[in-house]
């Protein structure tokens, strides 16, 4: 996606219990699946509970439902992001199958702004976490 640079990649199981009445997996869990995608990628900078107080809100979500999925399989879950904002992050995930990875299943996209929880309000990124995005020299 032009203007995305793609930051992380993980591997994630569908699980049976993902799957709804309809024998595929219901439409609420793929925001699940890219969830899991978005705290892994914190995790794996080791800074996701490092900000007492503060941390990421999702204001807006969106997914394209491109394929069906269906139990058994493992995800490959793909994020991308462009250039933060002071307090914002534009997002954008791939949900590709390991066993099929040249078909996309479904995209979307969330805006995530830092948040102090008690001041109820948006804040700058941390320094760590800012160092983290793409371009995300601090200035």
């Amino acid at each position: 996606m032009e203007g995305y640079t793609t930051v992380f990649t993980c591997e994630m199981p569908i699980r049976w219990g993902d799957m709804d009445a309809f024998g595929h997996v219901n439409n609420t869990v793929y925001f699940r699946y890219m969830e899991q995608t978005r705290i892994e990628w914190l995790d794996s900078h080791g800074v996701a509970n490092d900000f007492p107080g503060q941390g990421p809100v999702i204001v807006n979500a969106s997914m394209n439902f491109r394929k069906q999925l269906h139990y058994p399989g493992t995800l490959l879950g793909v994020m991308s992001c462009a250039r933060p904002g002071r307090s914002s992050l534009d997002t954008h995930f791939e949900l590709r199958r390991t066993d099929d990875p040249d078909t996309l299943y479904a995209d979307g996209d969330a805006r995530i702004v830092w948040v102090d929880y008690a001041a109820g309000r948006s804040v700058p990124w941390p320094e760590a976490l800012r160092a983290c995005l793409p371009d995300g020299e601090a200035g």
